[in-house]
Formats: C-alpha cells, structure tokens, sequence
C-alpha cells in the first residue's frame, strides 16, 4: 500500500532555504472566545512570541517573523530531508502544542495552524519579509479602524463603513478621533523579530586569574524592529 502515499516522496529544492508560514486556524473566533482586548492584546503577543521562540529552538531558524496570528520561520538548515509533508505537518503541529502550553488554560476548540513552504533565494528574503511586514501595517490600520467603528455603531453597521474605504481615509477617519497611527506600540505596526544576537558578558578567568569579557549568542524577541531593509538583515546575519 506504500504506492499510494503520492506525496511522501516531495521534497523542497535541494540547497534551498525555505520560508514556512504558519496561520492560526479561525483565531477569529478564539479570539472572542479568550475576550482579547481589540484593537491589540499585549498578552496575546507575549504567547505568540513564547511560541516563536519555541520554534526557533526546536527547528534552527535563522529568523522568525510574527505579527496578528501568523508567524513566519526562516530555514538554512531544512530538517527531514526536506519532506515537504514532514515539514508541513510537524512544524504547524508543533506551534498548535507550543501554543496551547503557554496559553494555559482549558478553551472551547482545539487550536491549529495551517502550513505552507516558500523556498526562497537569498537576494528575495528581504523582499518577501518587507511584504509580510506591509501586511502587518494594513492590519494595524484596520484593526483600529474596524475598533474604532465599533465603538459607534453595531458590529455589522462597523463593517458595512469600513468596506471600500482607502488606508488614508480610516487614516483620516482615525486622526478625527484624535488617533494618530504613528504614535501607537510599534509591535502593532511593524510585528515581531526573532534572531540570534551577540551580548558580551564579563567573566573571570581562573587560569590566568584575571576578568575577561566574551561574546555570547543569545535569542533576541525584538519588539522593535525597523521598517525591514538590507541593513537590517546584514547587521543581524541573516543575509550577506
């Protein structure tokens, strides 16, 4: 029977790197389900953030990018022989379980990420990560402008107003209600970084009986980030 198992044998591009984006299933309804606070839950980004940091672990990221519920992971080192089944299934199980441990307590439906595999050359990693980021800036302003509607009228009279509106008209609908965009958190507009940095710790050598300072590799969550560039992406090592 192991001939009709038609996709256990696709792989990624040999001595590719790879891009996995992971979203959350109806995190809509979870969302109402767990009562988040709208426009933006600083917790809810503290676990998607715990849960990044478990994917960096466990897979040798080279970089993680999140931001609302979707989260996307930077692969050199591809594991399973590149199975594109393999990766799909493990690494979007894996999130669901990470997820559900560091939400810590009992929910309504089970949570699931779905799963798919970008194999990228190093020349378009900045390209496709500045467009997940201009995702995160579209969301950014509609989730304050569907909030603020909300605030006024009926749930489905908010997204009746909001259809066909332009970002610089719920720009300029916000600004009317004293919201400027560019002074909220800047996680909510530009997501979250996870990356290996390099802090230098001071220690003592008792063989040479002297202090002496090292460099250490830690991983950085930074809720920070610039608009991405190249730059970026030199200074921390992602690219070349």
């Amino acid at each position: 029977m192991k001939e009709y198992e038609v996709y256990s044998a696709l792989k990624v591009p040999i001595n590719s790197k790879i891009i996995v984006r992971l979203d959350g299933r109806a995190f809509h309804a979870l969302a109402n389900n767990l009562n988040l606070k709208k426009p933006y839950d600083k917790d809810f980004y503290k676990l998607m953030e715990g849960v990044c940091v478990d994917l960096f672990k466990e897979f040798g990221a080279s970089f993680i990018y999140t931001f609302s519920d979707e989260i996307n992971i930077l692969l050199d080192n591809i594991p399973f022989n590149g199975r594109v089944e393999k990766l799909d299934s493990v690494i979007a199980s894996f999130a669901s379980s990470s997820f559900m441990m560091h939400l810590n307590k009992n929910i309504k439906k089970a949570v699931a990420f779905d799963s798919r595999i970008i194999p990228i050359v190093d020349e378009n990693i900045v390209k496709y990560f500045k467009w997940r980021q201009d995702e995160s800036w579209k969301n950014c302003i509609n989730s304050y402008g569907i909030w603020l509607l909300k605030s006024k009228y009926s749930d489905n009279e908010a997204s009746d107003k909001i259809k066909g509106l332009k970002s610089n008209e719920i720009h300029e609908l916000l600004f009317q209600d004293n919201i400027n965009l560019n002074d909220v958190d800047n996680y909510k507009k530009r997501g979250i970084a996870i990356y290996r940095s390099i802090k230098k710790v001071e220690g003592y050598n008792k063989k040479e009986n002297k202090k002496q300072v090292s460099n250490r590799s830690f991983i950085n969550a930074d809720w920070n980030i610039p608009i991405f560039n190249e730059k970026f992406f030199k200074e921390i090592n992602v690219i070349k």
